[in-house]
């Protein structure tokens, strides 16, 4: 169930729309930002200050890769799965990952701390491979370089 906190702080969103549904990507951030996903609950809340229904606003949730629908780590980890970066090799890196993490795509390691997600681009094909780390890009990945990240974040 959304705060009021957290009700005021979507309905101000809302403001800089002619239509409410126009905020509904920005309204998901806002609870996903608050609690790191959306849940059944706070999706089928939303779609009641978005007057949509909760289908809608699913199918908009589903749409974008960023809005996680079910729980995810305290740091989840994109890794670009580009044509550049599987030139550049993105399957040793994921096998690194993998085997660091203890995980495959999609899973959260064991401890809760990492989830470990493809992503399309991340607009970096210069520097590839790359991957995020919550919001910050690495670029120029290897084994190593991988290694010394996710030590930051142990």
């Amino acid at each position: 169930m959304l705060t009021e906190e957290e009700t005021a702080e979507i309905t101000a969103l809302l403001q800089h729309y002619e239509h409410r549904r126009a905020g509904c990507v920005e309204a998901l951030n806002a609870v996903q930002e608050r609690h790191g996903w959306v849940s059944d609950q706070h999706l089928h809340d939303v779609a009641l200050l978005l007057d949509m229904t909760p289908a809608e606003l699913d199918a908009v949730a589903t749409f974008y890769n960023l809005i996680f629908r079910r729980p995810v780590g305290r740091h989840v980890i994109l890794i670009c799965d580009s044509v550049t970066c599987w030139i550049m090799g993105y399957d040793g890196l994921l096998a690194h990952l993998a085997g660091r993490l203890g995980i495959g795509l999609g899973e959260t390691s064991a401890d809760g701390r990492f989830t470990l997600l493809p992503i399309p681009c991340l607009g970096t094909c210069d520097r590839a491979p790359a991957m995020m780390v919550d919001d910050t890009l690495y670029q120029d990945l290897t084994p190593d370089r991988i290694d010394q990240i996710l030590d930051r974040y142990e």
